[in-house]
């Protein structure tokens, strides 16, 4: 693991993107929340944002953080679910890791929850969108900055 000992404690974020990608079907049943497991955009969020609080438990070298805030969100879109994690630490080291464990296991278990409506759904797309704070400061994805710019 890292020494960070040294590394002054400052605010930092950091938020990743995952998607599911599903047939029409499946999403028309998520609408209409016909799932033998109950409503599992709601499930994954807390399943997100708990394993955003245990990352350093599933990455080996990954400091554990004590976050201080962790938000994850799943929307419905025409061909899957969408899946949004935030996450924020006042703390020596960065937050990437929490935020991308937090959208990998969302998606992991709006897949886990929709399986019994279709086996062929593909999670893909993970990845980190933005960071601050620490001493490599600010991190904007391309696609990112595209949209924010109105491109």
């Amino acid at each position: 693991m890292v020494d960070v000992t040294s590394k002054p404690a400052t605010q930092r974020s950091a938020a990743a993107h995952a998607f599911v990608r599903m047939q029409r079907s499946t999403v028309a049943s998520l609408r209409r929340l016909k799932n033998p497991k109950g409503n599992p955009l709601e499930i994954a969020r807390i399943a997100g944002i708990t394993a955003a609080k245990r990352a350093s438990e599933l990455i080996p070298l990954c400091h554990p953080l004590s976050l201080t805030h962790v938000d994850v969100r799943a929307e419905l879109c025409q061909n899957g679910v969408e899946i949004t994690s935030e996450a924020t630490v006042t703390g020596p080291t960065g937050v990437e890791m929490e935020a991308l464990v937090g959208a990998a296991v969302a998606a992991l278990t709006i897949y886990d929850m929709c399986k019994a409506l279709e086996r062929g759904m593909e999670i893909t797309d993970l990845h980190l969108v933005s960071k601050s704070g620490g001493r490599s400061g600010t991190y904007l994805r391309r696609a990112a900055r595209a949209r924010k710019s109105g491109r």
